[in-house]
């Protein structure tokens, strides 16, 4: 029987998570209710009280009630019930978590839902579902449902979304842990953009053809620190770091930008990686007025990657401390990594016959790399484009030695 954690505060949402355990019930499973709330009281018996989940947070009922605020109160919910469904994960007592709230309640519960890991079923039904989740989703899997009306009560229209989001998440549980099962040699971490996806497309069809599987990441931010979570997790085995425009971005503050721990990770894992300075001689910036150009960027090479993405290539002083970045950010990796730089363009656009074609930038961008990247990464420079055939057959020969030498 598959068991259901259902997050909600009880105080407000009794009602409706009980319609849910009743929903998830007939369905064939168990709900277990864990309670949120902090000053009300349910008119439901929960199955994890809100004082234990106080409790597990680090404070009591007692110190967050004398002078109860959400400020106070918040953080340590969250950090109760995360607590909590980690520790009922760990010994198998759930199988699947969906949680319920307006603005308040979501930003209480999506903290709880990404801290499980990739692949454990989580739905968020949520009223703020229809605007900009990704303060909420961040880097998981987590499945956002918009309530429509507000979670306030039970009617027809209610009944039936609560009944669909119960139903969506002991679905999920449903599946066959054989699904993930994998004969492969080990599972390979690429990144990826459009103006590379040929050469990714190679890229797979040889690692497969080697025994390894992969998961492609779509480089603009939450792709590539996505990519380093499973490698925390223990998914990912090997890296071939084929597209690093989150890096460019970052520096310059732009639409593709990672956080401070990109590109650091499989250096401190210690894992086999190959890295490719992929789209990273060029920005991507979101414009608000299509084909429009923001202003200061007009001595630049440009190109449009969309209406509203606006592609300048950057220069020779802009590139440095690009590299920078790259060498500071690899400064933690012992060994087992190569930095290959196709010096006949890193990216489609910078290939012969690209808008930002540039064999001068792409030299001195390639200086800056040698000056800034440590002595434990290999560094060689290959004359191809980043999508030529033989470029990417030699990266994934690199990589495979790496994994298996």
């Amino acid at each position: 029987m598959k068991t259901i954690a259902i997050l909600a505060t009880l105080d407000t949402k009794a009602a409706e998570a009980d319609f849910m355990r009743a929903q998830i019930e007939d369905l064939g499973g168990r709900a277990l209710l864990i309670d949120l709330s902090v000053v009300g009281d349910s008119t439901v018996k929960p199955d994890v009280s809100k004082e234990d989940v106080m409790n597990a947070g680090g404070s009591s009922p007692a110190e967050l009630l004398e002078d109860p605020s959400r400020e106070a109160a918040g953080p340590v919910m969250v950090a109760g019930a995360t607590k909590i469904v980690l520790d009922l994960l760990e010994t198998d007592r759930i199988h699947g978590v969906v949680a319920l709230g307006g603005t308040q309640g979501t930003s209480t519960c999506a903290p709880v839902l990404q801290a499980l890991p990739y692949g454990f079923p989580k739905v968020m039904l949520s009223t703020a579902a229809s605007g900009d989740t990704s303060p909420f989703v961040g880097i998981k899997d987590i499945t956002m449902m918009f309530a429509v009306s507000d979670i306030l009560g039970l009617n027809a229209f209610s009944r039936r979304i609560l009944a669909n989001a119960a139903a969506c998440a002991w679905g999920m549980a449903q599946v066959e842990r054989d699904v993930t099962t994998s004969r492969a040699k080990g599972t390979i971490g690429m990144t990826n953009l459009g103006v590379l996806t040929n050469g990714a497309i190679h890229a797979i069809s040889l690692f497969e053809d080697a025994g390894y599987e992969v998961i492609t990441f779509h480089a603009i931010g939450a792709g590539g620190e996505a990519m380093e979570a499973m490698m925390k997790e223990g998914i990912i085995t090997a890296v071939f770091d084929y597209a690093l425009g989150e890096i460019a971005d970052a520096v310059f503050g732009v639409l593709r930008a990672s956080g401070p721990e990109r590109l650091t990770v499989a250096g401190k894992l210690g894992l086999p990686q190959v890295i490719c300075p992929g789209g990273a001689e060029h920005l991507g910036i979101l414009v608000s007025e299509p084909n429009k150009a923001p202003a200061g960027w007009e001595d630049h090479q440009v190109v449009w990657h969309s209406p509203y993405v606006f592609v300048p290539r950057l220069k020779e002083d802009e590139l440095e401390r690009v590299a920078a970045s790259v060498g500071e950010r690899l400064a933690h990796t012992s060994g087992r990594a190569a930095f290959l730089m196709p010096t006949q363009g890193v990216s489609r656009y910078s290939a012969k016959g690209g808008e930002l074609y540039n064999p001068d930038l792409d030299a001195a961008y390639w200086r800056s790399l040698k000056d800034h990247l440590p002595e434990t990464v290999e560094a060689e420079a290959l004359d191809y484009t980043a999508e030529d055939p033989a470029f990417v057959e030699y990266a994934v020969e690199k990589l495979i030695r790496l994994i298996e030498d």
